[in-house]
């Protein structure tokens, strides 16, 4: 990997609470898009001109929780400019995973990779992201599965649910008071301190650092039980994003995500697969879809005529 070289590529984010801290001084930040109701058109427009202008290509990650009008502004100003220089990536992950995807791109940007490459990465990267919480709640959890019994068990005081909402979905109900202190067992294996075996969610089988966020439930359990359990590297706690108690049904939680730190890591991940050039737009991309226009690495067969189709029932 070459760190002299640096490709001009922005990521934007949408709310400024997605940007976590740069792991060391080679991550840049991010840029931030501003929401309608904060910034006019006629602005965003020439903001996102700017940036374009600035670092030739931008990467603007968009998370499923956002406004309709967020998104429209997104696509609306992207039109207006008649560019094909920003790409605008949908994601499913919970709020804190997302930032964490987020620094994943920011730092990738410091490589020798094409914007393509770095766009469509965002998928790739995503696979090996853990995103779950610690919930007081799960009465109006959405996002994960929920049977009736946990539903109902919502209800008892001092109930406290581990969730697990990427890369499968999980939920365990803990004792009374998941406050941690107990001895853990190896990765992803069972929790003698709060609740009972079974209860820690499957953790990652690689190398990961862990990032935490407390909302309105007083717990300690996410770093105390489940860090040592997972085997993480590193543990930061940072400020809940804005949205995550309305991902999440509760703003009683503690959010967590676990994913690859370490950059050099991270594009050998990337530099692994291998590298296509996109049918419509001509970027290099790597999986089986262009991260700025959309399109599938390979054209969809085509659909058979009316003539074809009465052919082909002789």
């Amino acid at each position: 990997m070459n760190r002299g070289i640096r490709v001009p590529t922005a990521i934007a984010v949408t709310s400024a609470d997605l940007v976590l801290p740069a792991p060391d001084r080679h991550t840049p930040g991010a840029a931030l898009l501003h929401p309608p109701q904060t910034l006019g058109l006629d602005d965003a427009v020439a903001e996102t001109g700017a940036l374009l202008e600035r670092h030739g290509h931008l990467v603007a990650v968009v998370p499923s929780w956002l406004p309709r009008t967020t998104v429209q502004r997104l696509h609306t100003v992207r039109a207006i400019l008649e560019t094909d220089r920003i790409a605008l990536l949908d994601t499913d992950l919970p709020p804190l995973a997302t930032a964490l995807l987020v620094r994943q791109l920011r730092q990738l940007t410091v490589c020798d990779f094409s914007p393509g490459v770095i766009a469509s990465a965002a998928r790739l990267l995503s696979h090996y992201v853990y995103a779950g919480a610690l919930l007081g709640s799960v009465a109006k959890l959405d996002r994960v599965p929920v049977g009736l019994k946990a539903h109902a068990r919502s209800w008892s005081p001092g109930a406290q649910f581990a969730v697990l909402a990427h890369p499968a979905p999980h939920l365990a109900r803990l004792g009374a008071t998941a406050s941690g202190g107990g001895r853990s067992g190896s990765r992803g294996g069972h929790s003698k301190g709060a609740g009972t075996p079974g209860d820690l969610p499957p953790g990652p089988e690689f190398a990961t650092h862990l990032t935490f966020a407390r909302g309105q439930l007083a717990s300690d359990w996410v770093a105390a039980e489940l860090a040592p359990a997972w085997q993480v590297q590193g543990v930061l706690e940072n400020p809940l994003p804005a949205d995550s108690a309305g991902w999440w049904g509760t703003p009683k939680l503690v959010e967590f995500a676990a994913g690859i730190p370490d950059v050099s890591v991270l594009y050998q991940l990337v530099a692994s697969v291998r590298r296509e050039e996109c049918r419509w737009c001509g970027l290099e991309l790597i999986g089986d879809r262009c991260g700025f226009c959309a399109a599938p690495l390979t054209a969809p067969p085509p659909q058979a005529g009316p003539a074809s189709t009465a052919r082909s029932r002789r």
